[in-house]
């Protein structure tokens, strides 16, 4: 099932298919005292009823509904969808026995258990379609993150330091379109929001001395010392997001990168002291040691990132 209007098309076929008067859903409750009788439901002649197993099977067998439970993987879909095909077997044998009415209710079991099997496969398809258009939307971010990181760059002459982070970063965008591509989502997604934190650190890295130098002032030292406190948070977690993998993968490099991150917590741990005691402005000298260690970690394992 392609969309949801292909789901409500399945609910109307259903509907068209079902006789006047028989209901595939329970109605909404009504005030017994002014509740009129409903008429008897009209039987089906022999002709009509042929008809409806023809289209019941064509539901069951041929249609979009029947499509997406073959594709969704969904077992439950799939045996309801058995369970259609017997009821819709049943009523061609009481068909051919005479029994109408009873082929006809047999019919309408048959509907509603197909319609049950489209319900329950939808939401895999749907959910899919959700993870392409966001998928779709974190890569326009993405580009657009690109894009200003590789102006920023060009304008404070970085060179081909700029140039070789912004190839990097690029061809870690295609892998993750490349992966979407091949119907693997997740991971592409996965690689994607890499690139879009890291393309992100990275530009307020840039971005960062200007930033301080021009226009980001402190009420107090405390004010600039948890800002500091921030900002090594901030790149303690990309450390995490960028070398969990490669550490496990690589020996050598969890070597070095431990030396980084050992000489990081220690750097913290004294400027948390020094804060204990009010001292900020020592405080907030070991923090930014601290946190050019995390770049250094980042750098080593062959990320750029602005130290």
């Amino acid at each position: 099932m392609k969309n949801l209007s292909d789901l409500r098309t399945i609910m109307l076929c259903i509907a068209v298919l079902t006789p006047l008067g028989s209901t595939l859903a329970a109605e909404p409750a009504q005030d017994l005292s002014q509740l009129t009788p409903r008429p008897p439901r009209p039987p089906e002649d022999a002709e009509q009823l042929e008809r409806r197993l023809s289209s019941v099977e064509k539901l069951i067998e041929n249609s979009s509904a029947a499509r997406q439970v073959d594709a969704g993987g969904n077992a439950q879909a799939q045996e309801l969808r058995s369970q259609a095909r017997a009821l819709r077997l049943q009523a061609a044998a009481t068909f051919t026995a005479g029994n109408l009415v009873e082929a006809s209710r047999q019919l309408d079991q048959a509907a509603k258990k197909m319609f049950e099997a489209a319900r329950l496969a939808a939401p895999e398809q749907l959910a899919g379609d959700k993870k392409k258009r966001d998928f779709a939307s974190r890569l326009e971010s993405v580009k657009a993150l690109l894009a200003a990181q590789k102006r920023i760059s060009t304008e404070k002459n970085l060179g081909a330091e700029g140039i070789a982070a912004t190839n990097k970063l690029e061809a870690q965008m295609q892998e993750a379109t490349a992966l979407a591509g091949a119907g693997k989502l997740d991971q592409g997604r996965a690689l994607l929001d890499q690139v879009y934190f890291t393309t992100k650190v990275v530009i307020e890295g840039l971005r960062e001395g200007d930033t301080l130098v021009r226009s980001l002032e402190f009420a107090t030292k405390e004010d600039e010392y948890l800002y500091e406190v921030d900002r090594n948070d901030t790149h303690t977690m990309l450390v995490k997001v960028l070398l969990d993998e490669k550490r496990a993968a690589n020996a050598s490099l969890e070597g070095v990168v431990k030396v980084y991150l050992e000489r990081a917590a220690n750097l913290r741990k004294q400027a948390e002291v020094l804060a204990g005691k009010k001292e900020f402005e020592a405080a907030i000298k070991f923090l930014e040691s601290s946190t050019r260690e995390l770049v250094r970690a980042i750098r080593g394992a062959g990320v750029y990132i602005p130290t």
